[in-house]
């Protein structure tokens, strides 16, 4: 099904599948994950402060993750160079997704226009999706505040069970 631009997939609909290089440099398809809970989150920029904070955030819940059967994917444009470099320099246990080419991010609607300091331009939209074991998007993040957002996620993962 393909999701009207800038949209993406909304609750309980079935979640976009992909193949794509993760920070090891091997293919990730959504469809490896099927039987288990995937949480997918979009973030700016490797190595930024939010996006560090957000990433460790996510590494630490790992375990807590694990016990739900449910993995953690992050994912940017960032190459695999980056996203190892960045993985290496803060100890991060979550899998990066290489989305050079924008097709993730289009897919699920959070290539988006921002505007900073009067200046408009397109980037990713912190966002995150829960994604139930057969595929279907549970939960739906949009514009997410770092600041509690693993705890929320965790939550609704373990409601899930």
């Amino acid at each position: 099904m393909t999701q009207p631009k800038g949209t993406g997939p909304q609750e309980g609909d079935r979640a976009p599948d992909f193949s794509l290089p993760s920070d090891d440099g091997t293919s990730i398809a959504l469809k490896d994950f099927r039987g288990k809970n995937v949480v997918l989150y979009f973030y700016p920029k490797d190595d930024t402060s939010g996006c560090t904070k957000e990433a460790i955030g996510f590494t630490e819940a790992l375990k807590d993750f694990a016990t739900l059967d449910t993995v953690v994917l992050g994912a940017s444009r960032d190459s695999v160079a980056k996203h190892q470099k960045f993985k290496d320099k803060h100890d991060l246990g979550v899998t990066l997704i290489s989305d050079e080419g924008g097709s993730l991010c289009s897919d699920y609607g959070v290539w988006v226009e921002k505007s900073m300091y009067g200046r408009t331009y397109m980037g990713i939209e912190r966002a995150t999706f829960l994604i139930d074991k057969s595929g279907k998007v549970k939960r739906a993040w949009r514009k997410v505040k770092i600041r509690g957002h693993v705890e929320e996620v965790l939550d609704a993962a373990s409601a899930m069970t």
